[in-house]
């Protein structure tokens, strides 16, 4: 997406964890003696534009981050709803004492 290899499009050969890098096919540059080499891509420079779903483990997993997702999806909008009637709930306590103020 951005930098010197940006347009190139490739399979990932491989990742490195430990360096936090992605090495693309087709991404590589030559060594002085001739010989090629995979350049490391950091993997915010990188869009992934499809997956190998072929692996039932790869698929499960993805299932199981769907599923934990859309939980504290539903927690962060019970807890905003939650919110929301406080506010409401503080505004009328607000009101009614402004009111019982302004008449006397």
């Amino acid at each position: 997406m951005r930098g010197d290899r940006k347009g190139f499009e490739g399979k990932v050969a491989r990742v490195d964890r430990t360096n936090y890098r992605v090495f693309v096919e087709g991404v590589t540059r030559e060594k002085v003696d001739g010989s090629t080499l995979l350049v490391p891509i950091h993997p915010s420079k990188v869009l992934i534009t499809g997956l190998n779903l072929e692996d039932k483990w790869r698929r499960e997993i993805l299932a199981r981050k769907s599923k934990r997702t859309e939980t504290l999806k539903e927690k962060a909008e019970d807890k905003e709803s939650e919110a929301s009637q406080k506010k409401v709930k503080k505004r009328k306590k607000r009101q009614k004492t402004a009111k019982k103020s302004g008449a006397s």
